[in-house]
């Protein structure tokens, strides 16, 4: 057995986030949420897109989500923003049938853990192909409105769901949100795309690298590693 296999041998959960990491960055599907976001805050504020933006970005990299900070500052209902900043293309996602055989393959539960909704997530599942191989999606309804990489969302997670954390791994493109899960005692993988620019920003502001000591492994190809495991 190879050593990456054998890294995983004691898996029997499989965590992953959503967006940039089930899909390419290259398809630009966030692309579109950002659009979106710019014109919301822009209405909400009267302000023009680029001072939008820089709100938009602020809140993003100070409370890990903008929705987080439109509420924490501004006591903002999240359904509208939510309804607004999804009400997109999903077509622009590639099916993905490397992905779906080697979830398959997988043995024990697979979830989504995600900082968007499960409206968001299940049509993002559904244009890949691979919705029936999850067995729950958790978002940010689930945790409260309180984002990763927050510790109280992934301690709710574990906990509602009866997560071993020594027997499960972690999957996501921003190296920060994989602190809490190695804490916890899981397996983590970031999964790097060269033109995740938000993704590279988060990592570089906050320090954080691939050989960060919380990364256990790395990929750009997140179906050809999991097929690695299950072949």
């Amino acid at each position: 057995m190879s050593e990456h296999k054998q890294s995983f041998v004691h898996v029997e959960e499989w965590i992953f986030d959503l967006d940039n990491t089930l899909y390419p960055s290259s398809c630009r599907l966030f692309d579109q949420i950002d659009r979106k976001m710019g014109e919301f805050i822009s209405a909400m504020f009267e302000v023009d897109l680029v001072e939008a933006r820089r709100i938009q970005k602020d809140y993003f990299f100070r409370y890990g989500t903008t929705l987080r900070g439109l509420m924490s500052e501004h006591d903002m209902n999240p359904d509208d923003f939510l309804n607004h900043v999804h009400d997109i293309d999903h077509s622009v996602i590639p099916p993905d049938s490397g992905l779906a055989q080697a979830l398959d393959q997988l043995p024990g539960r697979k979830f989504i853990f995600t900082n968007g909704t499960v409206a968001h997530a299940e049509s993002v599942l559904s244009q890949i192909g691979i919705a029936a191989h999850f067995d729950d999606i958790f978002d940010i309804k689930a945790s409260d409105f309180e984002p990763k990489p927050a510790r109280g969302p992934y301690d709710k997670f574990v906990t509602e769901r009866g997560i071993a954390p020594q027997k499960a791994a972690m999957f996501e493109d921003i190296a920060r949100n994989l602190e809490v899960p190695h804490e916890l005692g899981m397996t983590t993988v970031l999964v790097q795309s060269v033109d995740n620019e938000d993704g590279a920003m988060i990592n570089r502001l906050n320090g954080d690298s691939d050989g960060a000591h919380y990364v256990h492994h790395v990929t750009s190809d997140l179906g050809g590693f999991l097929t690695q495991l299950v072949s």
